[in-house]
């Protein structure tokens, strides 16, 4: 119907209107390397690996008449391509994605005709890829950044599965290009709810009960105390600490099916000395930090190294009737996939965790004046993570033996991560700061 070849000039002005693109401005140069065609009749798709400028990306364009222009894209002009001349006529090319015809064709090459729905819909906004959900039932995640070599999430769910770990979603049907996973297919969690959400649930009836505490007509000997963390209607602890249990299980099972390593905690400690670099001497104490580094450097016994997800974070937790499952093997997609494979300290994972207690312990305050209280609440939270976690990492043999080198090895990796923090929000969040700002202050402190 149309040479894919067409299609690309115009890429230079589509990518950087597209959420999964890394760049911020137009690609000086855009190349095709390999292209599909999945319909010769309206709507038709094409499915395109383009080179932008040294990243390889996947992209699905689809093709209906230019005087048919579909619903689905009023409002969303960012999502056209341009419009061309075919065999059958004019047509407008836009994002295939967002057209619940083509959205089916998808499913039918990724599951090679396996896999039939009745409906689908886009998961609303992803930062680097692209997910459709058939039915209530299945979940197809299209990658959009790529990079040599199979993507963790198809690689690490599918080794997990293989070795009876039941918390997470195994793959159903994958898609391919040479070396490359383009697409992967797995079963949809119906009624789960993210960490994120009900971690923000429980801090916000706490916070709310606060709020309308009534006030004693005299108030002899000063205001009343704050409402235990634990008495609030959506206390979150019993879940944090259900977390932290499959999260040993997550790592004793990923140790069993990638192996364990001998750790290298220069490697560590170097790479987290690297980063410092870039920050402000007004946020960071760079004494403390290193004396921080130097614990980790002198630890005898920093247990094993592991493959790790790499971007563990309360938002890739999702509960559902049957428990706790984990999301989202990409790692941190800014980083090289060489280093997001790379076995580093089960600790990693948990260090993410609880950063991400402090995060939404901070962002539930909304400008209330209740610090006090939603540090209460991430402490609570964090001790229930790390009982439910280390009963039951210690009965395998991926931590340390010692407390202090699991305390040492924690605060070092909480360092990185909100050192890492720090440069997402002044790029991204400026308004969000003070929240990795305080995490380094809390972290160094005392350590001088």
């Amino acid at each position: 119907m149309i040479d894919p070849e067409v299609l690309v000039p115009p890429l230079l002005e589509f990518l950087p209107r597209q959420r999964w693109y890394s760049g911020s401005d137009a690609p000086e140069e855009v190349r095709l390397i390999w292209s599909e065609v999945h319909e010769d009749e309206w709507p038709s798709m094409v499915q395109l690996i383009i080179d932008a400028d040294g990243a390889v990306y996947q992209v699905v364009i689809g093709l209906r008449p230019l005087e048919q222009r579909p619903e689905f894209l009023a409002g969303r002009d960012d999502a056209v391509l341009a419009d061309f001349g075919t065999e059958a006529g004019p047509a407008i090319a836009y994002e295939a994605t967002l057209d619940p015809e083509l959205g089916l064709t998808i499913l039918d090459f990724v599951s090679d005709g396996k896999e039939a729905a009745e409906r689908v819909r886009p998961v609303g906004v992803e930062q680097s890829n692209t997910s459709l959900v058939y039915d209530d039932r299945l979940i197809l995640k299209l990658f959009r950044r790529l990079h040599r070599g199979p993507n963790p999430e198809v690689e690490v769910t599918d080794a997990l599965g293989r070795v009876g770990f039941a918390h997470v979603a195994a793959p159903l049907a994958v898609s391919t290009w040479e070396d490359n996973h383009l697409a992967v297919l797995q079963p949809y969690l119906v009624g789960g709810t993210e960490g994120w959400a009900m971690a923000l649930t429980s801090l916000r009836d706490l916070l709310g009960r606060h709020d309308t505490q009534p006030l004693p007509l005299l108030n002899i000997d000063g205001p009343p105390p704050a409402p235990d963390p634990g008495e609030a209607g959506g206390d979150f602890a019993g879940e944090s600490e259900r977390l932290g249990v499959v999260t040993a299980e997550l790592h004793m099972a990923l140790a069993e099916a990638f192996g364990q390593h001998e750790p290298d905690v220069d490697a560590w400690a170097d790479v987290i000395e690297a980063q410092l670099a870039d920050v402000p001497a007004r946020d960071l104490n760079r004494a403390a930090a290193l004396a921080v580094l130097r614990n980790l450097r002198d630890l005898r016994d920093p247990g094993a190294a592991i493959r790790v997800h790499g971007d563990y974070h309360l938002a890739q937790a999702m509960r559902t009737d049957t428990g706790w499952f984990i999301l989202d093997f990409e790692g941190e997609p800014e980083r090289p996939l060489e280093e997001r494979r790379r076995p580093s300290s089960p600790l990693r994972d948990v260090a993410g965790m609880l950063r991400s207690f402090h995060y939404a312990a901070m962002v539930a305050l909304d400008d209330r004046d209740e610090v006090e209280l939603a540090r209460a609440w991430e402490d609570r939270n964090r001790q229930a993570f790390l009982h439910g976690y280390l009963a039951e990492a210690k009965k395998g043999s991926v931590l340390p033996a010692d407390q202090r080198s699991i305390d040492a090895i924690l605060r070092a990796f909480e360092l990185e991560k909100s050192v890492y923090e720090l440069k997402y929000e002044r790029a991204h969040r400026p308004d969000w700061v003070a929240i990795p700002r305080d995490a380094l202050r809390r972290i160094t402190e005392g350590m001088a």
